[in-house]
């Protein structure tokens, strides 16, 4: 199997019903208290030793500005209103910012410009389902909070007959500067190397169009964070299902600027705090994404 880690890495995939551009039976519709998401939000106490070690530059305000992708449900996606960023990963990062005494502000960008974004300034983190590997380290500290994988998503009954390990000559749709840009790549050059037809890759600037391209039948197949994928499955009323296993499971990180390693450490700490306290928990269990959870934060691991 292909050893590749990036993105948007996961446990199995999830995409949002409220950013898919195609007609879904959810859309529009009030969750269920059985929906992913639905019940309060989850909260953490303030703790004031956390707080105290978080930088002056980034507690004055009392905000922590953070970069994320708004296109990849359950992580990370608009709300019905349009403009407020919701997901598990919102919702668990909500809860670490409680924990140093801060309210974090969410700013929705193309997902292969928040890294930059974060290195410039523009961003004080980046929280964006972003896998933690080694050429993102070289660019920017990352706290682990959480692990998932890869998985493939075709249209129920897979008309196309795609199979993972040999999808030489089919259309596969994949998101713009995830590591499954990565895999599929590395796919298609393993079918040409073979004397096969390569593998046709369309990219899209979020996950809902990727996930739209199956739904329609213009792509044959797609691959995403496992979370991600399989939410997409869920909310698409039967139109598609998961193909194959989950694969190259791997850490997220949240992403802070390489010369913020002190901040990066409070980070760290909160993480395990609210893995302590339970509220860690409860944000995963509320957006049913639990197999995922981590019982360890660290800085920088290696990939």
């Amino acid at each position: 199997m292909f050893n590749l880690k990036g993105r948007r890495r996961a446990v199995i995939g999830v995409a949002g019903a409220a950013l898919l551009t195609f007609s879904m039976a959810a859309c529009g519709e009030q969750e269920s208290a059985d929906e992913p998401g639905s019940g309060p939000s989850v909260s953490a106490a303030p703790d004031n030793d956390l707080a105290a070690k978080v930088p002056d530059t980034i507690k004055a305000d009392g905000v922590i500005k953070v970069g994320t992708d708004a296109t990849y449900a359950p992580a990370e996606f608009l709300d019905t209103d349009g403009s407020t960023v919701i997901g598990f990963d919102v919702e668990l990062f909500n809860a670490v910012a409680q924990k140093l005494g801060l309210k974090a502000e969410y700013e929705s960008a193309p997902f292969d410009a928040i890294l930059p974004a974060v290195q410039s300034g523009k961003y004080e983190i980046g929280v964006s389902s972003f896998t933690i590997n080694a050429e993102r380290l070289q660019s920017v500290n990352m706290v682990s909070y959480f692990s998932a994988g890869t998985q493939w998503a075709t249209k129920t009954g897979n008309p196309a007959q795609v199979d993972p390990d040999n999808a030489c000559g089919k259309k596969i749709a994949v998101q713009v500067g995830t590591v499954q840009l990565d895999d599929i790549t590395a796919r298609s050059k393993a079918c040409t190397d073979a004397g096969k037809p390569e593998i046709t890759i369309d990219q899209y600037q979020a996950q809902s169009d990727a996930t739209a391209a199956v739904v329609s039948g213009k792509n044959d197949a797609m691959l995403a964070d496992s979370p991600v994928g399989a939410y997409a499955v869920k909310q698409s009323n039967g139109q598609l299902e998961v193909l194959g296993d989950i694969y190259e499971s791997a850490p997220y990180g949240y992403a802070v600027p390489k010369d913020q390693t002190a901040f990066a450490e409070v980070l760290k700490e909160a993480v395990q705090a609210v893995i302590a306290d339970g509220s860690y928990k409860a944000a995963l269990e509320k957006w049913g994404v639990e197999g995922g959870a981590i019982t360890t934060s660290e800085l920088n691991p290696a990939s």
